[in-house]
């Protein structure tokens, strides 16, 4: 969301927090404090926490700017009371306020991660207190690992869970793509959700598991992809990890590898089609040419799965001469009905592309001609 119609001293912590938080934080509305003015000087940020989002209400008061704001936490944690004066005063969320200097821009941001760190100590005490022998169990064999988040949940229409958030590998996936792009350490957790309460099971059910990423890897590869071992009877998470970051291990290691088939690809493609107008020059995922058939000239673009060559390539033929009647250039259907076989060498799939483009530039202009009639 744009920072709109916010005060400027405001709008500066905001701005500091959005571009400089260590994870993806997102304001979700603003509002004005008061009819009387239209400037937003309160907003709704979702901050990422175990996986998931806890929305924090930021209250400042546009006719007090130089203020620190108030904080307004969910209403499912009215437990969580971080600004009671701690045994140590200068660790207190309280000492950030009373100090405050709104001249400062990362005041805002700094506070939001002394209030996060806390919210995870709150979550830990809250899951340490559940009368689960298992889930005790787990805690006391995952201390060790850094980085663990964990949270109770609870509700009227749903039973009473424990879901722990484990950061997998200690592997820095940023430093293994070349030019990495990425502001935000990329990041993979696996999610493991125990249900409480269930005393009359002879033997505990497997917990449910998956594996999240942060967004941006799937640029990369998608942990979707990857088929989660089995989660044997009377099983730890503790036993369970190591072979689950072993798996993943070697598919980063072949994605990463698979950058540079994808790159040599289009380096092939350009033998055919001529040097490219366009190319992704980081995980080489698509390519633009410019194409003739006598007068008729267009761009054929050429989308490269992150499981190439296994599965083909995905083909749009745009015009540069025809546009419809919003003035956008007239482009076909995606297209991947041509021959393909991920075992020809890359100098054969990309003749075959060649081919089969050559062949759809009749259709096309016909396309693109019809499109001018309407």
């Amino acid at each position: 969301m744009a920072v709109d119609g916010v005060p400027p001293i405001i709008a500066a912590q905001l701005n500091h927090l959005l571009s400089h938080s260590p994870f993806s934080i997102k304001v979700d509305q603003m509002w004005p404090g008061s009819k009387k003015n239209a400037w937003n000087d309160r907003f709704t940020l979702l901050i990422p926490f175990c996986l998931d989002f806890i929305k924090w209400d930021i209250i400042y008061n546009v006719e007090s700017p130089l203020a620190p704001p108030d904080v307004i936490f969910g209403a499912e944690d009215d437990k969580f009371l971080p600004f009671v004066l701690s045994c140590d005063p200068s660790k207190s969320p309280m000492h950030n306020l009373s100090n405050w200097n709104s001249k400062d821009p990362s005041r805002l941001l700094s506070l939001i991660l002394q209030l996060r760190e806390l919210y995870s100590a709150y979550q830990w005490k809250r899951v340490g207190g559940v009368d689960d022998d298992r889930v005790k169990f787990e805690i006391s064999t995952m201390l060790s690992r850094e980085g663990i988040e964990m949270s109770l949940s609870s509700g009227v229409e749903k039973p009473e869970e424990v879901k722990f958030a484990v950061p997998l590998l200690d592997t820095s996936i940023n430093n293994m793509v070349p030019a990495c792009p990425w502001r935000q350490l990329q990041k993979i957790y696996l999610q493991v959700i125990y249900p409480i309460g269930r005393k009359y099971q002879s033997a505990p059910s497997a917990p449910r598991l998956k594996l999240v990423s942060t967004l941006e890897l799937k640029s990369l590869f998608s942990v979707e992809d990857i088929k989660l071992p089995t989660w044997l009877n009377g099983m730890c998470m503790a036993e369970y990890l190591p072979a689950l970051e072993e798996t993943l291990q070697m598919q980063i290691l072949e994605a990463v590898s698979l950058i540079g088939v994808r790159r040599h690809f289009i380096e092939t493609l350009s033998t055919v089609f001529g040097r490219p107008l366009e190319a992704d020059p980081i995980f080489c995922r698509e390519a633009t040419f410019l194409v003739a058939n006598g007068v008729f000239t267009f761009l054929v673009h050429i989308f490269i799965p992150i499981h190439f060559p296994k599965q083909k390539p995905t083909l749009i033929l745009q015009s540069s001469q025809h546009f419809n009647t919003q003035g956008v250039p007239v482009r076909s259907p995606v297209m991947s009905e041509y021959p393909w076989s991920p075992r020809w060498e890359l100098s054969e799939m990309a003749s075959r592309i060649f081919d089969f483009v050559v062949e759809e530039s009749s259709n096309f202009k016909k396309i693109c001609n019809d499109a001018l009639q309407r």
